[in-house]
């Protein structure tokens, strides 16, 4: 089901478990607590969304998706911001969108790496799908930002460059570290300066 072309009651079900799904955890909310929490029935939860599985993974696509688009929007803006060319501030800039991303909607952290954590003994749970492609494309991304920058071996740096902003951002999403991501985002200028 396409997140934009949601009836009302669909709309409603997918805000309440948005919400629920990441201040109280997937396994802990039941689709009682989150038909009620919509303001419909359990049924109609059922004939939107066909399962507590497939609401996980619409909430998780919608996630990936605005994430995306913040991402795009803030590489836009360096884009912008340059009359030169824009070198290494683009892959700096994911640093910075991510950063600014979790402080406005993500403030207990990924919701990408909370589920995965309770999920992980359901191997064959379908958000896992969502949130192995949600992974590979920020490394595509970085691959495609520094073969732009002009960097040789793109492959190898954005498989570096992943490394470090997936371990800021399960580092930031467990502990009292708020500063992993500039911290990274530092690192990671260390690293681009060195290739």
């Amino acid at each position: 089901m396409q997140a934009k072309s949601l009836t009302p009651a669909a709309r409603a079900i997918l805000d309440s478990a948005s919400r629920l799904f990441y201040e109280q955890g997937i396994n802990s909310v039941g689709v009682d607590t989150i038909s009620a929490d919509a303001g419909v029935t359990k049924k109609t939860l059922y004939d939107r969304f066909g399962s507590k599985a497939a609401l996980v993974v619409a909430y998780l696509a919608e996630r990936d998706t605005d994430y995306r688009d913040w991402v795009a929007g803030m590489l836009a803006a360096v884009e912008r911001s340059t009359s030169d060319g824009v070198g290494d501030a683009k892959v700096l800039a994911v640093f910075d969108a991510l950063q600014s991303w979790m402080d406005e909607h993500s403030p207990l952290g990924c919701a990408f790496v909370h589920a995965h954590s309770e999920l992980v003994g359901t191997a064959d749970h379908p958000a896992h799908e969502v949130i192995r492609n949600g992974k590979l494309w920020i490394k595509d991304l970085f691959a495609d930002l520094t073969r732009e920058a002009g960097h040789a071996d793109s492959d190898s740096l954005s498989v570096q460059l992943l490394t470090l902003i997936e371990g800021a951002t399960v580092l930031r999403s467990i502990s009292e570290f708020p500063e992993a991501l500039p911290e990274a985002r530092r690192a990671a200028a260390v690293l681009l300066r060195a290739e």
